[in-house]
């Protein structure tokens, strides 16, 4: 995901300009501290306390540069027009956050609102089209089935989630003035590899990274995969 945002920024603002990032969902900070060390000024928000406490540890182990363009902030994304002004910011990423969001088109809609003119919106959410793929891949031949006509599925902590089709996705998009601009998949081939499975070394790691990058940019094979990142432009 972090090669595709890159190349979204690259391609809708100048070589150098210090991007204003909102990341909602920051969860532990990793792409809001990826961006800072790249110059851009980041707000995080994320609202759960543990996820809060790692963000500001890996933030205090930065140099003091990076620490000054990062702000993390304790709350609600579906609040951000309690912090925010309208067109505030460059950049706005709702990464893994609208697959807990029963209902998504408000949290939508403040997001957008968040964006100045030409402004860039980067989602990650489940895609509602590969929910059969990980019980059928597994030989769980009823739920396969059942899940082609559900949206609902249980991620990896268990708990009970929202998945999201593309064209529902892209009329969101466009409902919410920030049309579909470019879309790619993530986790086509790796979705189903347990959680502790040891990571590949060297060679065949990148190789599975080059293998997952071509997947996520060409059809068919990003339209199951197990998440969509979906980008749209402010009107």
């Amino acid at each position: 995901m972090a090669r595709q945002l890159d190349e979204q920024i690259a391609a809708r603002f100048p070589v150098g300009q210090r991007l204003r990032v909102l990341d909602v969902g920051m969860e532990r900070g990793a792409q809001a501290l990826r961006l800072a060390r790249a110059g851009h000024k980041v707000t995080g928000v994320e609202q759960h306390p543990s996820l809060v406490a790692a963000a500001r540890a890996a933030l205090a182990a930065e140099p003091e540069g990076i620490r000054g363009r990062v702000r993390i902030i304790e709350g609600d994304g579906r609040d951000t027009g309690v912090h925010f002004l309208p067109g505030s910011f460059d950049v706005v990423l709702c990464h893994g956050v609208l697959m807990h969001v029963e209902e998504p088109d408000a949290l939508l809609a403040g997001l957008a609102r968040m964006l100045a003119h030409g402004g860039l919106l980067s989602l990650v959410v489940r895609n509602a089209e590969s929910l059969a793929m990980g019980p059928g891949l597994g030989g769980d031949w009823p739920g396969a089935l059942a899940a082609f006509d559900s949206t609902l599925y249980r991620d990896r902590l268990g708990q009970e989630a929202r998945a999201d089709r593309l064209d529902a996705v892209k009329a969101s998009l466009a409902g919410i003035a920030a049309p579909l601009h470019a879309w790619y998949g993530v986790r086509v081939f790796t979705d189903t590899v347990p959680e502790d499975a040891a990571a590949p070394q060297d060679a065949e790691l990148a190789a599975l990274l080059a293998a997952e990058e071509r997947a996520g940019r060409t059809d068919p094979y990003r339209r199951v995969a197990a998440l969509l990142h979906v980008c749209g432009v402010r009107d």
